[in-house]
């Protein structure tokens, strides 16, 4: 309702803009009609004029030359009436017939004919013919008949015709001819403007009636359908996401680079590690816990992060994922629900619209950032997946088309184990350069080797010889070194556990597969933590650089380059609460996301640390050598006991 209303008073505003616009174009086309009227006017009457003067002019030249009247300027002639004889009658000028007796009569005279001719109305010349013819004997008989008006004597001249003074009589009434009909013209011209004029104000009063009628105060009713109207919240949520992304911009506009160069420098000057922001929004992480982080592949600024559930909100979703903007920090840039805790979360690699979570209650879920909260696909609850926790040793492979069913289901039993097969398996990772082959963590503390496939002298499963044993609890994190540089070290990984304890593996060879029950130790055990580890990640980019969580909120970072006993920084996150995952970041490592148990997302820069000189590959070669070398001291491995570590270097 509200759209149409809309509509139509931008209808009618168009219709009274229109209006406006046609009234104006009106007058313009008026105005250039009616200068070109008066000009044409203007010719025309002096057209019509000129026509009435000649006209004038020519008639009274065509009298003067009809006048037979002898002109008082011939010499020797006097000024006589003008007349024609027609046979022996002649009118006098006193009305009266002269009329001769038809009596007959003996006597001949000289009947007398006269001619006259005019030239140009001036000049007169009088032929007369003299012819003899019998004159009868009359009797003059007078008798008065009418009387006639003495009739004007009109005497032309030169003076007369060549005066000026009706010239100039009939040019000043041509003139106000002229201006009298122009103001006649002007004043209709006028009036139907002003006809029009009021029309137009009429109908632009009676538009803005109409349209104050339309823009008038909602109800709450009304308003309250306005605002909880789904587009008008995807526009308030959308634009708001624009202009708060503008306001966390750390950028200063009105810097001045003319000054503050006597100032006291950067206030991160010599720090190695810099907090840069901490994602939270009460509304989502009240009372939850960041189970697993995750960043982007396409776009470095944003990052992914799974909550479980909580406990104090019953209409809340159990499960959340959140994926958070560096450039937008008061809220997440998408939320997405789930039905069960989220324990694990990963962008998909291939589609940067794409996010994977797995639940605890088995299920894989997908969520696309171009639809709503709820996923847009998932596994199904049934024997051939994931019913329940993932501790029955049970690893499944899914295509991201087809959810419907794992494409591979691979069982992990060791026979060793006293009183079941099944390996509960906590945490597995795939060297860089395999795809294959997998090592899997376990609650015993142990890490095993497993295949998805049979391969030459290994078969589908978990490797029943080697045990890579060095833990005393379970395996939170593992981690294999990634694949960059000048030396391959992607043999190497590192586990985390909740024993307080990472420590260092190399990897058994593939070509060369175990036939008998062989025991592998660490190559070295780093017992800096004070509390559990629950991750560990080697750096993007740096070989010998990797970061602990523990849940004392501590961050290490080490170097083992530099020292393998220390860490290189040691930094309290937040309030102190558990740190439960670490992520660096995908674009160079220079960042690093902590998850913790508070429900925040902390963003960490550590600056040049994350820049390798060319000699850490040699460097850390040199520095593996002497911890292979010094093996034999049985560095990190549980004795026969198996109740406590032997952390000699």
């Amino acid at each position: 309702m509200a759209e149409r209303r809309r509509a139509e008073i931008e209808a009618k505003k168009a219709k009274l803009e229109a209006l406006r616009k046609a009234r104006a174009d009106r007058q313009r086309a008026e105005n250039e009609r009616r200068q070109t009227e008066a000009a044409g006017a203007s010719v025309a009457a002096r057209r019509e004029v000129d026509d009435l003067v000649n006209a004038l002019v020519g008639s009274r030249g065509l009298d003067s030359g009809g006048d037979v009247t002898p002109s008082s300027s011939m010499p020797g002639t006097p000024p006589r009436q003008s007349a024609l004889f027609y046979g022996t009658s002649a009118l006098s000028p006193s009305g009266r017939v002269s009329r001769q007796s038809d009596v007959g009569s003996d006597r001949i005279s000289m009947g007398t004919t006269m001619v006259a001719t005019a030239n140009a109305g001036t000049e007169h010349v009088m032929e007369r013919t003299l012819t003899p013819r019998f004159v009868p004997d009359l009797i003059d008989v007078e008798q008065e008949l009418f009387e006639l008006p003495q009739r004007e004597r009109v005497i032309y001249n030169k003076e007369v015709q060549t005066t000026a003074v009706e010239v100039e009589t009939t040019e000043l009434s041509v003139e106000d001819i002229r201006q009298q009909l122009q103001r006649e013209r002007e004043r209709e011209l006028e009036a139907e403007r002003a006809v029009r004029e009021k029309e137009l104000e009429e109908e632009s009063i009676q538009l803005d009636k109409e349209i104050e009628q339309e823009i008038r105060e909602l109800s709450e009713e009304e308003r309250t359908s306005i605002l909880t109207a789904p587009e008008f919240l995807d526009f308030v949520e959308q634009s708001s996401k624009i202009v708060q992304r503008a306001l966390n911009d750390g950028y200063d506009y009105i810097r001045d680079y003319t000054v503050g160069t006597e100032t006291n420098g950067d206030d991160s000057e010599g720090r190695r590690v810099k907090r840069i922001c901490a994602f939270y929004d009460e509304r989502y992480g009240k009372n939850r816990s960041i189970t697993d982080i995750d960043w982007s592949p396409k776009y470095p600024e944003l990052s992914v992060a799974s909550y479980n559930k909580n406990p104090a909100a019953l209409n809340e979703p159990d499960g959340i994922v959140a994926v958070w903007n560096l450039h937008l920090l008061e809220r997440p840039e998408f939320v997405f629900h789930s039905q069960s805790d989220v324990l694990s979360v990963t962008c998909s690699p291939f589609h940067s619209n794409l996010v994977f979570g797995g639940t605890y209650s088995g299920q894989i879920l997908l969520w696309d950032t171009r639809s709503k909260h709820l996923p847009v696909l998932k596994t199904p609850l049934s024997a051939a997946g994931h019913t329940h926790p993932s501790t029955d040793g049970t690893v499944c492979s899914w295509l991201v088309d087809m959810l419907a069913q794992p494409q591979e289901t691979l069982e992990l039993i060791h026979a060793g184990h006293n009183k079941t097969g099944e390996v509960a398996i906590t945490t597995l990772d795939f060297p860089d350069n395999e795809t294959t082959t997998f090592w899997v963590g376990t609650e015993e503390g142990n890490v095993y080797q497993a295949n998805r496939y049979d391969r030459a002298g290994a078969k589908a499963g978990l490797n029943q010889h080697d045990i890579y044993k060095g833990h005393a609890g379970p395996v939170m994190g593992l981690h294999f070194h990634p694949l960059v540089g000048p030396v391959d070290f992607s043999d190497l990984f590192l586990t985390a556990s909740v024993d307080w304890t990472v420590k260092l593996w190399r990897a058994k060879s593939l070509a060369k597969p175990s036939t008998t029950a062989q025991t592998i130790p660490p190559i070295y055990s780093f017992d800096e933590a004070d509390d559990y580890v629950y991750d560990v990640k080697w750096h993007p980019a740096h070989p010998a650089v990797f970061g602990t969580a523990n849940g004392s909120g501590k961050f290490e970072l080490w170097n083992l380059n530099n020292d393998t006993e220390v860490s290189a920084v040691s930094t309290s996150v937040g309030s102190g609460r558990a740190i439960n995952k670490l992520e660096w970041d995908r674009k160079d490592g220079r960042r690093v996301a902590l998850g913790c148990s508070d429900g925040k997302l902390y963003i960490y820069d550590i600056g040049d640390t994350a820049i390798p000189r060319e000699s850490e590959w040699t460097d850390l070669q040199k520095t593996i050598a002497g911890m292979v070398g010094n093996s034999s001291q049985t560095n990190g491995v549980v004795d026969g006991d198996a109740t406590r570590i032997i952390a000699g270097r």
